[in-house]
């Protein structure tokens, strides 16, 4: 579970980074909140505080990105 866990939230990351660029906000949404989500989710499964804190971190910042840009109201 922990592997898997990080495996989400490096995806997670990755994505966040391209859905920070103008324009691709979008991104957060599909590829970005879902993979974190899941993550935190293992992550607080395995007891893993690493991954957990990680994919938390990704979804708060995506989160904050989708507010910024009115993503979310």
């Amino acid at each position: 579970m922990r592997a898997l866990s990080l495996i989400f939230g490096i995806l997670a990351a990755l994505g966040l980074i391209l859905g920070l660029l103008p324009l691709f906000g979008w991104l957060n949404w599909i590829f970005v909140l879902p993979p974190a989500v899941l993550g935190l989710v293992f992550g607080a499964l395995s007891r893993d505080r690493t991954a957990t804190t990680l994919s938390a971190v990704v979804a708060v910042l995506a989160a904050l990105r989708l507010m910024l840009g009115g993503g979310v109201i």
